[in-house]
């Protein structure tokens, strides 16, 4: 057996083991295949006019995996007593299923069983090993742990915070709680379309033949909320779509759940462009979940989304290398296919480890997804409205542990070429390395400065670097209903011939308890904020 690259278990804090996994408890595992030839470099920084995108079904024949790949796992899968649930020849991976006993005896591994703070899960004890005519064909292998990682990027203004709690506690008389069927309070906070205005989105669009992919790891959203949202914004309630990937479910459950991601994702994007399509895909909570979920999405060759928005994320240093490079090469096959993905940054500041959700390691942290090189990372700021404009605008940093903007310096991505100019600071932490800088872009994600949100019944504050992700989503839904091709992976325009013509606002003022904003890109708004008018004009020209 051959140890998979890639593949050793992640130190997990705050876990205690509660010993080995019942040998009979039921996994399906992901296997995750190498690609049938390498992604040659597109030249995606010439101009949007001049990019050759490919079809799904060109990517899947040139770039997917191989039947001989996948016949060869299917035959070990065979010879190990596991069962070939389903092929996915796109995202080059093949789903088996088999028992405990059976899948770690088929890969050379251990599974113990342990409690956390989510629950009990599943975690691998040891690498994952391969029979040595899988080695150089298998690139990952998920599922076998599932473990949650990733979090959602939202907050909770302190009024909304406390109405929540307030919701969810008996009365003094010992009644049950309030009934969650009526509204708790009007929330204060701005609206998608409101931001839209204030960021000066391209007027007259509404992203119609366009899809807003949208990836969720949890929680749920319900139609009626929806409904009543846009019937208040006086808006075009937009058509959503649940898709199922690894057994996750629109599952609705209570407002401080992930039901709050759902719903602010949802309504900030449906609300900068209410006529697309928005297509919300669910997985588990796991490293599985969202490489698959990912996959999904960027190979649904049936709704075929424009943009994809993802407000969940975990600092680098909490992935598996084998879940970094599956990813991070699906955001590559995105930019191949014309398909701009935008990934919240992180909500904890430069060290991007709040000390409510395990023990900081004291080392600055870049936020996965958003430090991929083929993903618009999206930070925060927070703003002052006087009006119907901004006065003004700074790095939102309203608690640098807790609640500021993610920002710095990648651990795990090279500097890209792409982005050689920009002055990407060296890494605060020891031994300053220089390598890709997050965020990208940036706009108004203070929960002070919030967004309207209704959720199960209720309307609160929330803000969140989750809330700029769908922003920027809503906003490539209008710029690729206006161009006569997808505007697809941003970043070379951004840092190249976009770059100080007035498409972007920059934001000089602040910090993220690790980097300073100035003139020009920085560590914590990246670019600033969008003058949306201005942006489409510079593509379109």
């Amino acid at each position: 057996m051959v140890k998979l690259q890639g593949s050793v278990p992640v130190t997990i804090a705050d876990m205690r083991s509660l010993g080995p996994a019942p040998a009979d408890e039921r996994i399906d595992v992901t296997v995750f295949v190498r690609r049938r030839a390498p992604l040659v470099p597109h030249p995606l920084d010439a101009k949007p006019g001049q990019r050759r995108y490919l079809t799904r079904a060109e990517f899947a024949a040139q770039h997917g995996a191989s039947d001989a790949d996948l016949d060869a796992v299917a035959a070990f899968a065979q010879r190990a007593g596991l069962v070939v649930v389903e092929r996915r020849p796109a995202a080059r991976s093949i789903v088996l299923s088999g028992t405990a006993g059976q899948v770690t005896a088929a890969f050379g591994t251990s599974i113990e069983r342990v409690e956390h703070a989510a629950g009990i899960s599943r975690r691998r004890t040891a690498p994952v090993h391969l029979p040595p005519e899988l080695d150089g064909i298998v690139e990952g292998v998920f599922g076998i742990d599932d473990v949650p990682i990733a979090k959602p990027h939202f907050k909770f203004s302190k009024e909304s915070a406390q109405a929540a709690l307030n919701a969810s506690m008996p009365s003094a008389s010992g009644a049950a709680p309030a009934d969650a069927h009526v509204e708790a309070q009007a929330a204060a906070g701005f609206t998608g379309a409101d931001m839209a205005k204030l960021y000066d989105f391209p007027a007259g669009l509404d992203g119609s033949g366009q899809c807003i992919a949208i990836i969720e790891l949890g929680g749920g959203y319900r139609s009626a909320d929806l409904k009543a949202y846009f019937k208040s914004l006086g808006m075009h309630v937009p058509h959503v779509t649940a898709v199922s990937v690894d057994g996750g479910k629109n599952s609705p459950s209570l407002p401080w759940s992930a039901d709050a991601e759902v719903m602010l994702d949802i309504e900030v994007a449906g609300a900068v462009a209410p006529k697309a399509q928005i297509a919300v895909y669910f997985a588990p909570n796991s490293e599985q979940g969202f490489v698959d979920a990912i996959a999904a999405a960027v190979h649904d060759d049936v709704r075929k989304p424009s943009v994809i928005s993802i407000s969940w994320g975990a600092p680098e240093s909490e992935w598996t290398d084998q879940g970094l490079a599956a990813m991070d090469q699906a955001f590559e096959a995105a930019a191949a296919l014309g398909v701009t993905v935008c990934c919240a940054a992180g909500d904890a500041g430069a060290h991007d480890q709040n000390p409510d959700n395990g023990t900081p390691d004291g080392l600055a942290h870049a936020d996965f997804p958003a430090s991929s090189p083929y993903v618009l990372g999206c930070g925060g700021t927070r703003v002052t409205v006087s009006g119907t404009t901004i006065a003004s605008e700074t790095v939102w940093n309203d608690d640098s542990a807790s609640s500021a903007t993610g920002g710095g310096v990648s651990d795990v991505f090279a500097l890209p070429a792409w982005q050689a100019d920009a002055g990407v600071p060296a890494s605060i932490n020891p031994g300053g390395h220089v390598g890709r800088g997050v965020p990208d872009v940036a706009g108004n994600a203070s929960p002070a400065t919030g967004y309207r949100v209704r959720v199960d019944f209720m309307t609160y504050t929330i803000g969140g670097t989750s809330a700029v992700s769908p922003l920027y989503a809503g906003l490539v839904a209008l710029l690729n209903q206006k161009l006569p091709q997808h505007v697809g992976w941003l970043n070379p325009l951004l840092y190249g011939p976009l770059a100080g013509n007035g498409a972007m606002r920059d934001i000089t003022r602040g910090d993220n308890g690790g980097y300073t904003a100035g003139a020009g890109w920085d560590a914590c708004t990246g670019w600033g904020v969008p003058v949306g008018s201005k942006l489409l004009a510079a593509l379109e020209a």
